[in-house]
């Protein structure tokens, strides 16, 4: 598979949280941001979405009768909360960071505009894309494919909690087995959960490889981005 030349990174709000569930740990922020100057001094661009599910749900909003695009919204702005701070603890490693903003805040981050971005990371500096598409009733994950296909990355690395997709709930069942490779319609037919259906067509249309990989191990990110055979590789059937 060989090095990547361009990445989209994704990454949960959960996954700033850490074991806390809620906000940002900043160890764990840390963290995150040492491998992803890993990668970047690996010669490898990088464009990072970031959810916004450790301070606010969309989803779980409007099930608590808040209108859905207001809670969507609210997610969006969560995301901001979470691009800034990635941005400060990037900069602290001295790696040049821009947030690119699908809804305008010109006081806090740059207006998403795709030729700039991809000036950006030619420049060799990181982009974190907030606010989603900008749009109600989209996921970070939609958000992802869609700002690859703009930015011609070759890959979306998507870090969760676990080291790939599974048959079955790994914490719930010791019995499931972790898939190597999966067809894009195998997320879409299976319903694995990886991703939305709206995102996974979108690969697919484009053609993106989808990397599922855990982020708890240490030096899992400059591996995936460097083609290492970790995780889960969703893309077209072999």
């Amino acid at each position: 598979m060989g090095k990547y030349r361009r990445i989209i990174l994704k990454l949960s709000g959960e996954a700033l949280a850490g074991d806390r569930g809620f906000g940002i740990d900043p160890d764990i922020l840390r963290n995150i941001a040492e491998e992803i100057k890993q990668v970047q001094e690996a010669g490898i661009e990088v464009a990072i979405v970031v959810g916004g599910g450790n301070i606010w749900r969309g989803v779980a909003g409007s099930a608590q009768g808040i209108d859905r695009s207001t809670a969507d919204y609210m997610g969006m702005l969560a995301t901001t909360i979470n691009s800034l701070a990635l941005q400060d603890a990037l900069e602290k490693l001295d790696v040049e960071t821009r947030v690119q903003s699908a809804i305008e805040m010109r006081q806090i981050a740059e207006p998403y505009i795709r030729r700039r971005a991809v000036r950006h990371l030619e420049k060799g500096r990181v982009v974190i894309f907030a606010c989603g598409t900008g749009n109600p009733y989209f996921s970070t994950d939609t958000t992802a494919a869609l700002r690859a296909a703009e930015i011609e990355a070759e890959v979306i690395l998507m870090a969760k909690g676990v080291d790939g997709v599974y048959d079955a709930d790994p914490k719930k069942d010791p019995n499931a087995n972790r898939f190597q490779h999966l067809g894009y319609l195998d997320l879409l037919q299976k319903g694995l959960g990886v991703m939305d259906a709206t995102a996974a067509s979108l690969c697919m249309d484009n053609n993106i490889p989808i990397v599922v990989f855990s982020i708890k191990e240490k030096g899992n990110i400059l591996k995936a981005a460097e083609g290492h055979e970790i995780g889960t590789i969703v893309g077209r059937e072999e």
